[in-house]
């Protein structure tokens, strides 16, 4: 079966409740289980308790503030690092004030170690807060725990179809590619690799199909892994360094502006020269997992959401913005609150 056709037909059995395991293969899988036992041991268990990227960005700029919910795993919650500038919250947030001009409060609902069953209890939260846009980050927990594909891309459905039913914007950055994880020894390495792929394709595919826009994560770090790992990974050789969730956010934003519709009118339609277009969802998601950077994206053609072989998507490689130095979130003590914004700083927290 080829890669397009695989991530159909995870995304349909996960729609439907079914197992997809048949798309990767019982002996793939096999593999995966022990080979991720002995992964789990070298990396360890992620204990330590991130910074709280919580709060608001963009000092003196002025309103209405753009309220962000910044759900998923220890990547979204920046593991690893000691400094709350360094995170993933407050590198994105930081970069949509500066882009936008605009003021911005965060708030952060990301766990360590959590995985996309995990998502419900965060989803729950992050609505009670009435944000404008949800930025979602998950999926690597479930391939290095060997949860069903199904069942992941399932979990995923549930979460942005709430937010989006919500009226919340959301995008969600793919399963990145575990492939260029160094202590993950082969043949789990090339296993990990075809997985994560094939779940992020997968994610893209559901995540269209509820309203939502998804962004590739990928192997976004590989080739600053290879040439100079310890820069771009932290002391456990797996999750993120600064550098590393400074790059991540840098993907982020680029898309987190677009589903606020806060691009310019210049960046409105796909440009063939960059490599963009108009395509049907799953081959768009295949293409997606391989580039990381690579944004998804529902549209129409004629009036018309779906063709042939599924719905319409744009496929967009958003140009980077410049690197913002990350602030220091200011929480509500801390920060004073102009009157014409008071309404909105209530409903942001």
């Amino acid at each position: 079966m080829g890669a397009t056709g695989a991530a159909r037909k995870l995304a349909s059995a996960a729609a439907l409740g079914g197992g997809g395991l048949s798309v990767l293969g019982g002996g793939l899988y096999g593999v995966l289980v022990v080979e991720a036992k002995i992964a789990r041991r070298m990396i360890g268990n992620a204990t330590r308790v991130p910074p709280n990227a919580t709060g608001w960005y963009g000092r003196g700029r002025p309103g209405p503030a753009i309220r962000v919910a910044l759900l998923g795993d220890s990547s979204a919650a920046g593991y690893g690092v000691e400094r709350v500038e360094e995170t993933t919250g407050a590198h994105l947030a930081s970069g949509l004030a500066a882009q936008a001009d605009r003021r911005v409060h965060l708030r952060s609902f990301a766990v360590v170690g959590a995985k996309s069953s995990d998502l419900a209890a965060q989803v729950d939260a992050a609505i009670g807060t009435h944000p404008d846009l949800a930025v979602v980050l998950i999926g690597a927990n479930d391939v290095t725990n060997t949860v069903l594909p199904s069942a992941s891309v399932r979990h995923l459905a549930e979460g942005v179809r709430r937010l989006r039913e919500a009226g919340i914007a959301v995008l969600v950055g793919t399963c990145p590619d575990l492939g260029t994880i160094r202590p993950i020894p082969p043949p789990l390495k090339q296993v990990a690799r075809e997985w994560s792929r094939r779940l992020a394709a997968a994610q893209t595919i559901t995540v269209v199909e509820n309203g939502g826009r998804s962004v590739s994560v990928g192997d976004l770090l590989r080739p600053g892994f290879e040439a100079a790992p310890a820069v771009l990974f932290g002391p456990d050789r797996f999750h993120p360094s600064a550098d590393g969730y400074e790059q991540l956010a840098s993907v982020l934003i680029p898309s987190a502006l677009a589903a606020l519709d806060l691009l310019p009118e210049d960046e409105a339609r796909p440009e063939p020269l960059r490599r963009e277009g108009i395509l049907p969802v799953a081959a768009a998601a295949v293409r997606a997992s391989r580039t990381s950077g690579t944004e998804v994206d529902g549209t129409d053609i004629g009036g018309n959401q779906r063709g042939l072989r599924g719905r319409w998507v744009e496929l967009r490689h958003r140009r980077r913005r410049p690197t913002t130095d990350a602030e220091s979130p200011q929480t509500d003590e801390d920060r004073e609150v102009p009157a014409e914004s008071a309404a909105t700083a209530g409903n942001a927290d």
